[in-house]
């Protein structure tokens, strides 16, 4: 008899993670700037949360795979994420912050892909039932950035340590709540050195799978100005910070949309369209963005997209790479995709944009995004092979950020 699903504990964990997320993502760049950080700094600092994304799931995830008890590293880094924010709370300058930062998103960022490993553990047999659960995060970072958007009307954003304070200590319970599930299997010591091999050896010699990495890093690269500085430009054009928290909760709520026809989609459309169309419409995006700041309508159309541009874009993406990395090479192509993606094309997705604020301010951030949506626009068309799948079960696009 299967062992009953602990839904509410593994949703819990899932909404007190994306809150904070919530709060994080739209309004970190506002606190930063409150703290008297300009242009340039903002962006080297949020680029360390990019940056850490490198190493930190790695890193963690093999002191939890040598432990016999590996949820504690869970709880480790729960709690030493905690510990490390109380000292936002202090005035502190770029190199303090810079530190503070490094130590801080490091263990952040450690933290979801360990608690993954724990729901997918609990789900053998019924994966069916992840978006149920997962969802949850979906639900806490729209309600987090939402309420903090009204509160940031009325309260200085100084306040947001204090604020997401709270949610950390949520984050804390909830991993004591939690424990790896049935489906839980110890990893061997040490991964066989020539599947590393044949990754590389796939990586290396084939176009296909070159362009297609090329293509993910692109397109993380364009959206720099949105993580970064998108907060501040559309405060600079007059913008209420609750107005700042519908246009972010906007993106994600049509993101949950994108989730649940995400099979439908890649059943009928080729996986290769679905991301040329994303990509092409994140172009269009960043270039509206850039020219029509002051236009409430267009900026509201603009985060629309961004069902088209992230979340079909990350589905089409997970169909890729069950084609060049099936099998037992899925785990190391995946981490490669995501350290590649997400961790350097964040972190140049942030600089490349400090650059530009510095030089032309948002309007020219957001035109370079345009460009680096454009190259990997022509190259996705020019070089990608078409996939068509036969009905998947798509994953769920990661909350923004």
């Amino acid at each position: 008899m299967p062992q009953r699903l602990p839904a509410a504990r593994l949703s819990a964990f899932y909404l007190a993670y994306y809150t904070a997320l919530g709060a994080f993502t739209p309004y970190w760049s506002l606190f930063l700037k409150q703290r008297g950080q300009d242009a340039a700094a903002i962006s080297v600092l949020m680029s360390l949360w990019y940056g850490t994304r490198i190493v930190a799931p790695s890193t963690w995830n093999a002191l939890a795979t040598r432990s016999s008890r590996p949820v504690a590293w869970l709880r480790i880094g729960c709690l030493a994420t905690l510990a490390s924010f109380l000292v936002f709370l202090v005035p502190m300058s770029f190199t303090g912050l810079f530190a503070a930062m490094v130590v801080f998103c490091f263990c952040y960022n450690a933290v979801m892909p360990q608690f993954e490993a724990i729901t997918l553990s609990h789900l053998v047999g019924r994966s069916e039932q992840y978006g149920r659960i997962r969802v949850w995060g979906s639900i806490g970072f729209i309600g987090s950035v939402g309420l903090l958007g009204l509160v940031f009307d009325h309260w200085s954003v100084a306040h947001l340590p204090l604020l997401m304070l709270p949610m950390f200590a949520a984050l804390l319970a909830a991993s004591f709540a939690n424990d790896y599930g049935p489906g839980h299997v110890e990893t061997p010591a040490g991964v066989p050195g020539e599947l590393r091999r044949c990754l590389l050896r796939r990586c290396l010699l084939r176009r296909d799978v070159l362009m297609f990495l090329l293509v993910a890093l692109l397109a993380q690269i364009s959206f720099g100005p949105l993580y970064t500085f998108f907060s501040i430009f559309l405060e600079q054009h007059g913008y209420r910070a609750s107005t700042l928290g519908l246009f972010w909760a906007l993106g994600v709520a049509v993101e949950i949309g994108v989730f649940f026809l995400a099979a439908r989609l890649l059943a009928r459309f080729d996986a290769r369209h679905i991301l040329i169309a994303a990509l092409a419409s994140a172009a269009l995006r960043w270039l509206v963005t850039a020219l029509f700041p002051d236009r409430t309508a267009i900026v509201t159309l603009a985060q629309l997209t961004h069902a088209l541009n992230f979340a079909a874009f990350f589905a089409a993406c997970m169909q890729f790479m069950a084609k060049f990395f099936p099998g037992r090479l899925a785990g190391h192509g995946q981490g490669l995709y995501y350290g590649l993606s997400s961790g350097v094309g964040g972190v140049l997705g942030a600089l490349i944009a400090g650059q530009a604020w510095r030089i032309g301010g948002g309007e020219l951030a957001f035109l370079w995004a345009s460009g680096f949506a454009i190259a990997a626009t022509v190259i996705a068309w020019r070089y990608l092979p078409s996939i068509h799948a036969a009905a998947p079960s798509a994953p769920e696009p990661a909350a923004t950020g």
